[in-house]
Protein backbone atom coordinates (compact mmCIF):
# COMPACT_ATOMS: atom_id res chain seq x y z
CA UNK A 1 0.00 0.00 0.00
CA UNK A 2 1.54 3.39 -0.75
CA UNK A 3 -0.04 6.73 0.30
CA UNK A 4 -0.35 9.29 -2.53
CA UNK A 5 -2.77 11.63 -0.94
CA UNK A 6 0.35 13.99 0.54
CA UNK A 7 1.52 13.65 -3.13
CA UNK A 8 -1.63 15.11 -5.06
CA UNK A 9 -3.27 18.10 -5.60
CA UNK A 10 -6.60 19.59 -6.28
CA UNK A 11 -6.76 18.85 -10.37
CA UNK A 12 -4.80 16.22 -10.55
CA UNK A 13 -5.66 12.88 -12.39
CA UNK A 14 -5.11 9.41 -11.00
CA UNK A 15 -6.31 6.39 -12.37
CA UNK A 16 -8.68 4.33 -9.94
CA UNK A 17 -9.11 1.04 -11.10
CA UNK A 18 -7.92 2.25 -14.70
CA UNK A 19 -10.66 5.34 -14.90
CA UNK A 20 -9.02 8.56 -15.06
CA UNK A 21 -10.51 10.76 -11.99
CA UNK A 22 -9.32 14.55 -11.09
CA UNK A 23 -8.92 14.98 -7.28
CA UNK A 24 -11.24 17.46 -6.00
CA UNK A 25 -9.73 17.13 -2.28
CA UNK A 26 -7.22 15.67 0.02
CA UNK A 27 -7.46 15.68 3.56
CA UNK A 28 -4.67 13.63 5.45
CA UNK A 29 -4.65 10.06 4.05
CA UNK A 30 -7.93 10.14 2.10
CA UNK A 31 -8.47 11.70 -1.74
CA UNK A 32 -11.79 12.76 -2.70
CA UNK A 33 -12.66 12.30 -6.84
CA UNK A 34 -16.50 12.83 -8.35
CA UNK A 35 -17.83 10.50 -10.53
CA UNK A 36 -20.41 11.98 -13.20
CA UNK A 37 -23.16 9.55 -14.37
CA UNK A 38 -21.55 8.69 -17.65
CA UNK A 39 -18.48 7.33 -15.81
CA UNK A 40 -20.48 5.14 -13.30
CA UNK A 41 -22.56 3.80 -16.55
CA UNK A 42 -19.38 2.98 -18.13
CA UNK A 43 -17.26 1.11 -15.73
CA UNK A 44 -17.21 -1.12 -13.35
CA UNK A 45 -16.67 1.88 -10.16
CA UNK A 46 -20.40 1.77 -9.11
CA UNK A 47 -19.42 -1.65 -7.88
CA UNK A 48 -17.76 -0.54 -4.88
CA UNK A 49 -18.40 0.16 -1.48
CA UNK A 50 -16.73 1.72 1.37
CA UNK A 51 -13.67 -0.20 2.09
CA UNK A 52 -13.10 -1.62 -1.12
CA UNK A 53 -9.43 -1.85 -2.18
CA UNK A 54 -8.70 -0.17 -5.70
CA UNK A 55 -5.74 0.17 -7.86
CA UNK A 56 -4.14 3.68 -7.91
CA UNK A 57 -2.00 5.45 -10.32
CA UNK A 58 -0.24 9.01 -10.77
CA UNK A 59 -0.32 10.35 -13.90
CA UNK A 60 3.29 10.30 -16.18
CA UNK A 61 4.84 13.67 -15.94
CA UNK A 62 5.63 15.07 -19.11
CA UNK A 63 9.63 14.52 -19.70
CA UNK A 64 9.21 11.18 -17.20
CA UNK A 65 10.49 7.66 -17.82
CA UNK A 66 7.84 5.61 -20.12
CA UNK A 67 8.19 2.29 -18.40
CA UNK A 68 5.71 -0.02 -19.95
CA UNK A 69 2.32 -0.38 -21.84
CA UNK A 70 0.77 3.26 -22.79
CA UNK A 71 -2.65 3.35 -20.69
CA UNK A 72 -4.40 6.09 -20.50
CA UNK A 73 -7.02 5.70 -17.85
CA UNK A 74 -9.90 6.03 -20.72
CA UNK A 75 -11.79 2.84 -19.88
CA UNK A 76 -13.44 1.34 -22.88
CA UNK A 77 -15.36 -1.12 -21.22
CA UNK A 78 -16.42 -3.45 -18.39
CA UNK A 79 -15.51 -7.30 -18.72
CA UNK A 80 -16.45 -10.18 -16.25
CA UNK A 81 -13.83 -12.55 -14.77
CA UNK A 82 -14.48 -16.46 -16.68
CA UNK A 83 -11.59 -18.03 -14.15
CA UNK A 84 -8.63 -16.81 -11.70
CA UNK A 85 -6.85 -20.28 -11.89
CA UNK A 86 -3.81 -20.79 -9.68
CA UNK A 87 -0.69 -23.71 -10.24
CA UNK A 88 2.21 -22.31 -7.70
CA UNK A 89 3.28 -18.82 -9.34
CA UNK A 90 1.23 -19.71 -12.22
CA UNK A 91 -1.84 -17.59 -12.43
CA UNK A 92 -3.84 -17.28 -15.23
CA UNK A 93 -6.67 -14.64 -15.14
CA UNK A 94 -9.37 -15.19 -17.85
CA UNK A 95 -11.67 -11.89 -18.66
CA UNK A 96 -15.06 -11.99 -20.89
CA UNK A 97 -15.56 -9.16 -23.02
CA UNK A 98 -17.28 -7.36 -25.56
CA UNK A 99 -16.48 -7.59 -29.04
CA UNK A 100 -15.93 -3.41 -29.12
CA UNK A 101 -13.00 -4.09 -26.77
CA UNK A 102 -11.58 -7.60 -28.42
CA UNK A 103 -11.44 -6.31 -31.83
CA UNK A 104 -8.26 -4.49 -30.38
CA UNK A 105 -6.64 -7.05 -28.14
CA UNK A 106 -3.86 -9.67 -30.12
CA UNK A 107 -1.61 -12.76 -28.49
CA UNK A 108 1.25 -10.23 -26.85
CA UNK A 109 -0.76 -7.15 -27.07
CA UNK A 110 -1.15 -4.86 -24.02
CA UNK A 111 -4.49 -4.33 -22.03
CA UNK A 112 -5.47 -3.18 -18.77
CA UNK A 113 -7.50 -4.08 -16.47
CA UNK A 114 -8.78 -2.26 -13.52
CA UNK A 115 -5.47 -0.07 -14.86
CA UNK A 116 -3.33 -2.98 -14.53
CA UNK A 117 -1.07 -2.80 -17.47
CA UNK A 118 -0.61 -6.62 -18.65
CA UNK A 119 0.34 -8.26 -21.80
CA UNK A 120 -2.49 -10.78 -23.42
CA UNK A 121 -2.07 -14.40 -23.55
CA UNK A 122 -4.44 -15.59 -25.83
CA UNK A 123 -7.39 -14.07 -27.62
CA UNK A 124 -10.50 -16.52 -27.81
CA UNK A 125 -14.41 -15.77 -29.10
CA UNK A 126 -15.38 -14.99 -25.60
CA UNK A 127 -12.70 -12.87 -24.63
CA UNK A 128 -9.11 -13.05 -23.55
CA UNK A 129 -6.76 -14.38 -20.91
CA UNK A 130 -3.61 -12.85 -19.06
CA UNK A 131 -0.42 -14.32 -16.72
CA UNK A 132 0.01 -12.41 -13.56
CA UNK A 133 3.36 -12.80 -11.90
CA UNK A 134 3.57 -12.97 -7.85
CA UNK A 135 4.72 -8.83 -8.32
CA UNK A 136 1.39 -8.02 -9.61
CA UNK A 137 0.05 -10.45 -7.25
CA UNK A 138 1.19 -8.94 -4.25
CA UNK A 139 1.13 -5.30 -5.24
CA UNK A 140 -2.82 -4.96 -7.06
CA UNK A 141 -6.20 -5.71 -6.28
CA UNK A 142 -6.45 -8.53 -9.51
CA UNK A 143 -5.24 -11.54 -6.97
CA UNK A 144 -8.68 -10.81 -5.04
CA UNK A 145 -10.72 -10.91 -7.76
CA UNK A 146 -13.85 -13.47 -8.37
CA UNK A 147 -15.04 -15.59 -10.74
CA UNK A 148 -17.91 -13.03 -12.14
CA UNK A 149 -16.65 -9.98 -11.00
CA UNK A 150 -16.55 -6.96 -13.39
CA UNK A 151 -13.23 -4.78 -14.20
CA UNK A 152 -12.52 -2.24 -16.27
CA UNK A 153 -10.76 -2.80 -19.73
CA UNK A 154 -8.99 -0.24 -21.64
CA UNK A 155 -7.62 -1.57 -24.77
CA UNK A 156 -4.30 -0.48 -26.59
CA UNK A 157 -4.55 3.11 -27.77
CA UNK A 158 -2.41 2.45 -30.96
CA UNK A 159 -4.48 -0.35 -31.94
CA UNK A 160 -7.22 1.63 -31.36
CA UNK A 161 -5.40 4.48 -33.32
CA UNK A 162 -4.77 2.06 -36.35
CA UNK A 163 -8.39 1.38 -36.44
CA UNK A 164 -9.15 4.25 -36.47
CA UNK A 165 -7.52 5.88 -39.24
CA UNK A 166 -7.86 2.80 -41.36
CA UNK A 167 -11.89 3.32 -40.96
CA UNK A 168 -11.54 6.45 -42.77
CA UNK A 169 -8.93 5.62 -45.52
CA UNK A 170 -9.93 2.30 -46.46
CA UNK A 171 -12.97 1.71 -48.17
CA UNK A 172 -15.17 -0.85 -46.82
CA UNK A 173 -15.39 -3.85 -48.82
Amino acid sequence: MVAIASEVAIGDSVAVNGTCLTVTGAQGSVVHFDAVVETLEKTALADLVAGSLVNLERALVAGGRLDGHIVQGHVDGVGRIRSLERAGNDVRLAVDCPDEIRQFLLAKGSVAIDGVSLTVVDVDDAGFDVALIPLTLEHTTLGERSVGERVNLEADVLGKYVKSYLDRVVPAR
